[in-house]
């Protein structure tokens, strides 16, 4: 028996090897060999139906949490079932979650990061502006207001690629654009740089690049 071993699972081994038809070996010497106290082995043989009580409560629990866990039909982890219980009203702390979890196999679905929201954090457009523009876009004249946008596109069987565009409100016309297959950060400076290459001449320190925060438009492109 591994020295390692909880002294429950000892005792366990201990149990199935007395009741082995086989068996020579006596109690007192299979808790020494597994190093564990001979009274230990009883206590834990006479508190047999409290343990089995317990499981069949852990498990009654279990299927409350299993049911929690399925709501609407997508996986939640620890803190997204506690929310779901106390909103019908039960009550039931999260290391209790985690352990019933943990005992009976189940395990939350790691999600992947969000793009939009990681690169959105990047740029720290979740941080709310000032309204400059008050969507006044044509007042202005050209080069005044610039607007950008982010769209993804499908082609070829579901391969996605993404386009970063920046338009001039005022004559409609788009200023400059990068394609590329992921959402890096890089992407949307580049985008920025090719601006400034093709158009700097004609911008001021007034000029306002305008941007609404909002989801990207989907296309498929043959």
């Amino acid at each position: 028996m591994g020295s390692q071993a909880a002294p429950a699972e000892k005792y366990k081994i201990i149990q199935k090897m007395t009741r082995r038809d086989n068996n020579f070996l006596n109690i007192t010497w299979l808790c020494k060999y597994a190093g564990v106290s001979r009274s230990g082995y009883y206590r834990w043989l006479k508190a047999a139906d409290v343990r089995t009580a317990q499981y069949e409560q852990d498990k009654k629990d279990f299927e409350v949490i299993l049911a929690a866990y399925q709501f609407r039909g997508y996986d939640k982890g620890v803190r997204g079932i506690y929310m779901r219980l106390l909103h019908q009203g039960i009550r039931m702390n999260r290391k209790k979650i985690s352990r019933l979890m943990k005992k009976f196999g189940l395990k939350c679905t790691i999600r992947k990061a969000n793009p939009y929201r990681r690169m959105a954090k990047a740029l720290r457009t979740s941080n709310v502006a000032d309204n400059l523009v008050n969507r006044e876009f044509e007042e202005h004249g050209p080069r005044a207001i610039l607007l950008t946008d982010i769209t993804y596109m499908f082609y070829r069987n579901s391969q996605k690629a993404y386009l970063s565009t920046i338009l001039d409100a005022c004559t409609k016309q788009v200023l400059a654009y990068v394609v590329s297959n992921s959402l890096e950060v890089d992407f949307v400076l580049e985008t920025v740089n090719h601006l400034i290459q093709e158009h700097g001449i004609s911008l001021n320190k007034e000029t306002i690049i305008h941007s609404d925060q909002g989801c990207h438009v989907r296309q498929e492109v043959a």
